[in-house]
């Protein structure tokens, strides 16, 4: 069985259909985070691949809620005033890991724009949780900008995270229409930040195609993130959530995500995922293999 991702608005090509979510994995996470009181970006955002990465035991928990302070134009999170922080949800995030027996996992949040530290704190305590829980767990954060803090992204990385991932989402014409209450600028500087202060630490980000960039702007980003010392990037279409969100400009074919995997690969870059139905933590454990 397979299920479409896009709003039923127009034709949509076949590579973009994703297995429906199923499997004994699948529905026991599932299960878990409901009686745990926790929230997944898996959920949240809608991504098309919550049923293969669920079952390969690896999941994206998002903790400080799950409404987020901006309101970007791609995504699918909800939008408005912020929740009350929950300091024992890293507790609770480190339960979930063990009894899952989730071999890597990846903790973001929504942006929290309402904090000092911009949720850093949690971040931080989520990572310690699940080290003392299950040690051999690997753990990927995808934090937001934190507002172009030094001090907030070194709250997290004092926890030792096993990949710091950041995602610059778009090129840096369509900010203000895609991130609104980002910068471009930003979000290279606190990358390279990471690799100045721990550059042992892979770190990460992704970019979403498909909403008007030229293939020149896509590659200028990847040659940015390259000049910010960014280990793994990954690729992937943009897929309109609700008819209320930016609309597809285009649909990149498989052969165009090939062309970029080959392309960052020859940039430099350690560990490439690029292809239709790729998202920031898809195959996250793979990238630190």
């Amino acid at each position: 069985m397979l299920v479409s991702i896009e709003p039923k608005s127009g034709p949509r090509p076949a590579w973009l259909r994703a297995p429906a979510p199923v499997g004994e994995n699948y529905d026991k996470l599932k299960k878990l985070v409901r009686r745990l009181d926790l929230h997944t970006v898996c959920e949240s955002a809608a991504c098309p691949n919550i049923g293969e990465c669920w079952n390969r035991r690896t999941a994206t928990f998002m903790i400080l809620g799950n409404v987020c302070t901006r309101r970007c134009g791609f995504c699918a999170v909800q939008k408005g005033g912020p929740m009350e922080v929950d300091y024992d949800e890293p507790r609770r995030v480190a339960e979930a890991v063990s009894l899952l027996g989730l071999k890597f996992a990846v903790i973001t949040s929504v942006n929290r724009d309402d904090r000092k530290d911009g949720g850093a704190e949690l971040f931080a305590m989520t990572i310690r949780a699940i080290r003392e829980r299950v040690p051999e767990c690997g753990i990927e954060v995808l934090v937001p900008d934190f507002q172009g803090s030094h001090e907030a992204m070194d709250i997290v990385l004092a926890a030792r995270p096993d990949v710091l991932n950041h995602n610059t989402e778009t090129v840096p014409r369509l900010y203000r229409m895609v991130r609104l209450g980002a910068r471009y600028e930003r979000s290279l500087d606190m990358l390279a930040h990471v690799k100045r202060r721990n550059p042992e630490i892979p770190t990460k980000s992704g970019i979403m195609l498909g909403l008007g960039e030229t293939i020149d702007e896509v590659h200028q980003v990847m040659r940015d993130l390259r000049g910010s010392k960014v280990d793994v990037l990954t690729m992937g279409q943009y897929l309109r959530p609700s008819l209320k969100h930016l609309p597809v400009i285009r649909h990149v074919t498989p052969d165009e995500f090939a062309d970029l995997k080959r392309l960052g690969y020859e940039m430099g870059f350690k560990h490439v995922e690029s292809g239709p139905l790729v998202r920031s933590s898809y195959h996250a454990e793979d990238a630190v293999a």
